[in-house]
């Protein structure tokens, strides 16, 4: 800790910026981009189990949305509660990857990742028989809690292996896995439905799952060499006491919180405006669905190319002016009549390119107000931001339900989007003499 503020405080006036961008200037340099030398004689994972102990979870999220309407009808039940298989498995990944670290940290990476898969294979083998609607609901909520072991852990152990530099390249390929899976997996999920029933996307996810326990089993080893020797959950939730009584910590996660929101909103509201107002298939709405992680690529892009230019708080400005720009697009469209696919879907790119701006900026931000725990405040971070998807995702699902209209969605979606903008504007406020 001493050490990072001493190197904080070396950085020229001038030239100082926020905290997310000093964080970065600080790690620059010539770094050893080989394995570190405790791990050396550990068999290194390839980059494509990594990606796909990763992926999984993800992918789980968005691979049943295009069924809910179909499994609401084959329980007789209504949309709102159906789209608790959604929200709901959110909040459990919010909720475990608290504490999926510290499992790992004292019982080995390997064991949780092969604890966690088998856990998801078995639930994802079980689900096609469930009898009633709440039985699935809560299946979902393991297979989200089980999943995410691949998130936590794939970063966990490219930490343990590599040093910065390459560290840093091989987690680029491992986000793209987490990028890619959530874009095809309506697409895939919509395919699925079609040529058989909803079940079908439920023996997928079984499948990809066994996939899975047999990659870790085979290409991941136990890279945590130096485990602890009882689980530490005090300590952890003392960091979490210390990060909640920071005010730009607050700020900046609050921001991500909301922005994801944006989409989370639309994610548990789509399937029921697409198929029961205007009239479109699963698949045609998981082709439209592909296109909305494009706009978060080229957003990703342009934050790396400019942030550091211009600073991590002016990022997340420009980002959150174009999320209300973005959300307030469909709802002038549906508002003048002109309701309809691409009114509903293509705005949705420029949400992802707006996301792809503050998310990155705004989650550097809460990591670098603490670097001394830079971990926990990850994790912290993350779990509003799944956490704030879920609320607002089972909130879309609610205010639509019988109803003939998309704009509660749409409402919903301004909403969260210009309290993004504001928090937002409080960040640039509070960093403005260092932007």
């Amino acid at each position: 800790m001493t050490r990072t503020l001493s190197a904080r405080a070396s950085l020229p006036p001038a030239r100082r910026r926020d905290d997310g961008d000093a964080v970065m200037a600080m790690q620059r340099g010539p770094l050893n981009s080989t394995l570190k030398p405790d791990l050396a004689a550990i068999r290194r994972p390839p980059v494509f189990a990594l990606i796909i102990i990763s992926a999984l979870s993800p992918f789980g999220i968005n691979a049943i949305v295009p069924s809910m309407p179909a499994i609401a009808e084959a329980f007789q039940s209504d949309y709102a509660r159906v789209q608790l298989a959604l929200s709901l498995y959110l909040a459990a990944i919010a909720v475990a990857q608290i504490f999926i670290g510290p499992l790992s940290d004292r019982f080995g990476r390997r064991p949780v990742l092969l604890v966690g898969f088998a856990i998801f294979l078995a639930v994802s083998i079980a689900l096609p028989f469930a009898p009633t609607v709440d039985l699935l609901i809560a299946g979902r909520v393991v297979q989200g809690a089980s999943a995410c072991v691949g998130i936590v852990l794939g970063r966990a152990i490219v930490r343990d292996l590599f040093d910065r530099r390459q560290a840093a390249s091989m987690l680029g390929y491992v986000t793209m896995g987490l990028a890619v899976a959530p874009m095809v997996a309506p697409s895939i999920g919509g395919l699925l439905q079609e040529a058989f029933d909803w079940t079908a996307i439920l023996w997928f996810m079984a499948l990809l799952g066994a996939v899975t326990v047999a990659v870790t089993f085979t290409h991941v080893p136990e890279t945590n060499l130096t485990p602890t020797e009882r689980l530490s959950f005090a300590s952890v939730f003392k960091d979490f006491g210390s990060l909640l009584r920071n005010l730009d910590f607050n700020l900046f996660t609050a921001n991500v919180a909301l922005a994801s929101g944006v989409f989370f909103a639309f994610l548990g509201g789509a399937p029921y405006v697409s198929e029961r107002l205007l009239g479109l298939s699963p698949a045609v709405y998981g082709i439209w669905f592909g296109a909305t992680p494009v706009g978060y690529f080229c957003g990703n892009y342009v934050t790396g190319r400019y942030t550091e230019r211009f600073g991590v708080a002016r990022m997340i400005v420009a980002g959150s002016v174009l999320m209300v720009v973005a959300a307030a697009l469909p709802l002038l469209l549906f508002l003048g009549g002109l309701g309809g696919a691409p009114a509903l879907f293509l705005p949705m790119v420029l949400v992802g390119f707006a996301s792809g701006l503050a998310l990155p900026s705004g989650f550097s931000g809460a990591v670098s107000v603490r670097p001394d725990i830079a971990g926990a405040a990850s994790g912290l971070s993350g779990a509003a931001q799944i956490g704030a998807g879920a609320v607002l995702s089972a909130a879309a699902g609610a205010v639509l339900t019988g109803r003939d209209s998309a704009m509660p969605m749409l409402w919903l979606m301004l909403a969260a989007s210009i309290l993004s903008l504001l928090l937002a504007m409080a960040i640039y406020w509070r960093n403005r003499p260092a932007v």
